[in-house]
């Protein structure tokens, strides 16, 4: 029995088709199934039951596969002991970010990251907060940033910032003429919305105390983008990050941008993990350089209009 072995059985289960398995672990379809049939006479049971397209995965090759799971987790953390001990961050980090955060933060620290540490290959999967936690727990990511808390005993979580938001109200809007708003002021008659699943709708809709169902239209969309040409066009107004507010600055839409009264809302964002994981040196300096890179940014100052300093954890 090798780890190799394990890896093949691993691959093959996980996308139920042994070439599909194959060019996934980089060798040829016979070599992989060569293998596998040598775990199987090894352990006298068949793992897969080839009979059936897809081919399906036996009562006792489950049991195994779970088995297989532990192993190659507790390998990779033995490495991982390694590395730490040595102080040394390398390696490849895979890493779940939220689509609201991945297109304004990861530009901000993925090149300085990368720089710093040349030995790590860093790679930035969009996921939605359920899927990274699906993600972290079954170890097929290493770490998440997303919005919390999250409430689960099995994560850790590690604040990286407070984002304020932003509220943009295009021209004729009947907030237009105010400078800032309270939190009385939004209505979800007019509030233009992300869709379900992600969780900045939640924030919004969490600071709205005006909510009301009798809306004539409802406007829903997955992008940030969209809601700002919907509200463009007449259909509302909507609340963005203060990262996203950060890239209308340059343009004309900047007019358009609003800050709150205090208490000013904000979206708490962290570093998240397994309660298992093992790798923090990468936490410490991922968590260090985000902090450092966002401290004191001040998202929009024109005249007399000062939207909030991004708020670091201490």
């Amino acid at each position: 029995m090798t780890l190799v072995q394990l890896e093949y059985v691993l691959a093959v289960a996980e996308s139920k088709n042994f070439t599909i398995a194959a060019e996934k672990v980089f060798v040829t379809q016979p070599t992989l199934s060569m293998q596998i049939q040598k775990l199987e006479a090894e352990l006298g049971i068949d793992i897969f039951d080839r009979s059936t397209h897809p081919i399906k995965i036996t009562s006792i090759g489950k049991k195994v596969i779970e088995q297989i799971k532990v192993i190659l987790s507790e390998t990779k953390k033995m490495k991982l002991i390694v590395t730490e001990q040595k102080e040394t961050i390398e390696g490849e980090f895979i890493v779940g970010v939220i689509p609201t955060i991945i297109p304004t933060l990861v530009p901000i620290f993925y090149k300085a990251f990368t720089s710093k540490f040349p030995k790590v290959k860093l790679k930035i999967v969009e996921l939605k907060t359920a899927e990274i936690l699906e993600q972290l727990k079954n170890d097929k990511i290493d770490f998440g940033i997303a919005v919390t808390p999250i409430n689960n005993d099995e994560y850790i979580e590690e604040v990286l910032f407070y984002e304020p938001m932003v509220a943009y109200v295009p021209p004729g809007h009947r907030l237009d003429d105010k400078k800032e708003l309270s939190q009385d002021d939004l209505d979800t008659k007019d509030l233009l919305i992300l869709e379900e699943g992600h969780c900045f709708r939640n924030n919004v809709l969490s600071i709205c105390r005006n909510y009301s169902r009798d809306s004539k239209i409802t406007v829903e969309s997955g992008n940030f983008d969209t809601l700002i040409k919907l509200a463009n066009d007449g259909f509302g107004m909507t609340i963005l990050p203060a990262l996203q507010a950060k890239d209308l600055e340059n343009s004309k839409l900047s007019e358009n941008l609003k800050g709150f009264k205090k208490p000013v809302p904000t979206r708490e964002v962290s570093l998240i993990y397994y309660h298992t994981q093992l790798r923090m040196g990468f936490v410490r300096e991922l968590k260090n350089l985000i902090q450092s890179l966002v401290r004191g940014m001040i998202f929009l100052e024109e005249g007399n209009r000062t939207f909030p300093q991004l708020s670091i954890n201490k």
